[in-house]
C-alpha cells in the first residue's frame, strides 16, 4: 500500500512554522470559531509559502497524492495545514485524479471540517470537479448527501455544481434543494441562494421559475438567488 510523500509533508509543515505570526494567529482563531489554532498566515501569505513546494515535490502515484492529503490534513495541528492538504487535492497537475474513488476522502474532509472555509472549498472544487468528470457515478451520491444528517454534508451538496457554468445538472440541483427548502439553519439558506444566484448567471429563466414555485424557500435564499436577475426578490 502506498503511503504519504513525507518530504512533502514536511516541507509544507516547515513552509507554515517558518511564516508564523503568532499575533494574528489568535484573531484568526477567534474570527473562525476553531478550536484549531492557526500559524497566523495571510491567504496570499500561504500561496507563497506552498506554490513552490508543489512545483517542486511531484506525487508519483495517485495513491500517493491521496496519502499526503489525507496524511497533512489527519496530523494536523494548525489549520492552515488543512489549508495545504487542501492545496495539494486542488493542484492543477493532479486534476485528472479526481475520480469517485476521491469521494469517500473527500465525505471524511467535509464531516471532520464541518466549516464554511474547508466545506465550501471542497464542494465548490474537489466534488464539483469530481461529479463533472462522472456524472452517471455521482449524480445519486450527491443527490444521498442532500438528506445526510450532517448540515455540512448537505451543504456540500447545494454547492458542488457553483462554477459549474453551462454543465450544470438543473434536475440535480433540484434534487438537492428541496429537501432542504423549509431548513432554517443558515448556512443550509445561504448555499441555497449562492447556487441558485450562481446559475441564474447562465440560465436566469430557470431559476426564476424555479424560486417562483418554491413557497417555503427562504427571503435570505430568495434575495440571494435573485440578486443579479433584475428582479424584485
Amino acid at each position: 500500500m502506498t503511503g504519504p510523500n513525507e518530504t512533502f509533508v514536511a516541507a509544507a509543515r516547515a513552509a507554515l512554522v517558518e511564516r508564523a505570526d503568532p499575533v494574528r494567529a489568535v484573531g484568526q482563531q477567534r474570527y473562525m470559531k476553531s478550536a484549531m489554532p492557526y500559524h497566523g498566515l495571510t491567504s496570499p501569505e500561504l500561496r507563497r509559502a506552498l506554490t513552490p513546494i508543489l512545483r517542486e515535490v511531484v506525487m508519483g502515484s495517485h495513491a500517493e497524492w491521496l496519502a499526503t492529503i489525507e496524511a497533512l490534513w489527519s496530523r494536523a495541528t494548525h489549520r492552515e495545514q488543512w489549508y495545504a492538504a487542501l492545496a495539494l487535492a486542488r493542484h492543477r497537475p493532479y486534476r485528472g485524479w479526481l475520480g469517485p474513488e476521491a469521494m469517500a476522502l473527500w465525505e471524511r474532509l467535509i464531516r471532520e471540517g464541518a466549516w464554511w472555509d474547508v466545506v465550501d472549498d471542497i464542494a465548490t472544487h474537489l466534488v464539483r470537479d469530481t461529479l463533472l468528470a462522472a456524472p452517471d457515478v455521482e449524480a445519486d451520491r450527491i443527490r444521498g448527501w442532500a438528506q445526510h444528517e450532517s448540515m455540512w454534508m448537505r451543504r456540500a451538496a447545494i454547492l458542488c455544481q457553483v462554477g459549474a457554468g453551462d454543465r450544470l445538472d438543473e434536475d440535480l440541483l433540484s434534487d438537492v434543494i428541496r429537501p432542504n427548502v423549509a431548513d432554517r439553519e443558515f448556512f443550509i439558506r445561504k448555499a441555497i441562494g449562492w447556487a441558485l444566484r450562481d446559475h441564474a448567471r447562465v440560465a436566469p429563466g430557470w431559476v426564476l421559475r424555479f424560486v417562483g414555485r418554491q413557497s417555503d424557500l427562504s427571503q435570505l435564499s430568495r434575495r440571494e438567488a435573485l440578486k443579479h436577475v433584475g428582479l424584485p426578490a
